[in-house]
């Protein structure tokens, strides 16, 4: 496994958390967040730690070793996937980018929600943010960035057409327009108890509570939030036969990327 600093780029990239990530045949991969472009190996890790904006998109700070002996205390079964998947990473994605990602990876498979998400941003996003300031990593200004909601809110679903995604068109403008408005305070859903927090995402047409959970963990770091959808589902009683996912307080998201990974890997192998 290549780790450096507590960071797997594979695995933080490849655990079904984001979408605009790819291998760059190079060893390491290029993505976008945050308005800005990024081609990252494992050897230049490191120097993500100058970097605030990157030090908190990969979340630098948080202990994990910490988090990681805490859902293991909880559930000692998933001691073994838990070491399997040690470099993983909840990144810190920007709330609406994860909400709206989500909701177009509803009944759909990376590939396809990849295909719409690269349309999306190349069909409505922009302005492109300034070039960040120069330094050892490599970076720039995206010429793409991810369309804001204020953007979205203003389209039509013949807007959106030309993305290809389906009957997902008519849950990203409704989306759009509830944050756009301020009838959803995605900030405000950081503080909020969880299940309130669940319940108003569950407003927006289309969002259940697998969405719900995703825009969470992955747009508000809400560590606390559990997501089930298929695998999660299936591995449970397999793996966790009894185990309430409150048991993991604040590392359950954690604990859930851990579940994820393993039964895809012993799925796949």
């Amino acid at each position: 496994m290549q780790e450096t600093y507590g960071l797997d780029l594979a695995q933080t990239f490849t655990c079904g958390q984001c979408f605009r990530w790819h291998p760059d045949g190079r060893g390491g991969f290029t993505g976008a967040a945050g308005g800005r472009t990024l081609s990252i190996t494992p050897a230049e890790i490191p120097l993500l730690e100058k970097d605030p904006f990157w030090r908190t998109y990969f979340d630098l700070d948080t202990d994990y070793d910490a988090l990681r002996e805490q859902v293991c205390a909880a559930a000692p079964a998933l001691r073994e996937a838990a070491r399997a998947a040690q470099g993983m990473r909840i990144l810190r994605q920007d709330p609406w980018e994860a909400l709206c990602t989500f909701i177009l990876s509803q009944n759909n498979n990376i590939p396809r929600i990849t295909g719409i998400i690269t349309r999306l941003c190349a069909c409505l996003g922009g302005p492109s943010e300034p070039a960040p300031p120069p330094g050892p990593l490599r970076q720039a200004a995206d010429p793409h960035p991810f369309p804001t909601a204020g953007r979205l809110a203003a389209c039509s679903p013949e807007d959106l057409a030309p993305l290809r995604c389906g009957f997902r068109a008519r849950y990203v403008l409704d989306a759009a327009q509830k944050v756009a408005s301020g009838q959803i305070n995605l900030q405000a859903l950081r503080h909020a108890p969880l299940d309130e927090a669940r319940a108003a995402l569950q407003t927006i047409c289309g969002v259940g509570p697998k969405v719900a959970d995703c825009a969470l963990l992955y747009g508000l770091h809400r560590m606390d939030a559990f997501p089930v959808d298929v695998w999660i589902r299936r591995a449970m009683p397999m793996y966790l036969p009894g185990v309430d996912p409150l048991v993991f307080g604040d590392a359950a998201g954690l604990a859930q990327q851990y579940l994820f990974a393993y039964a895809r890997t012993r799925a796949c192998g």
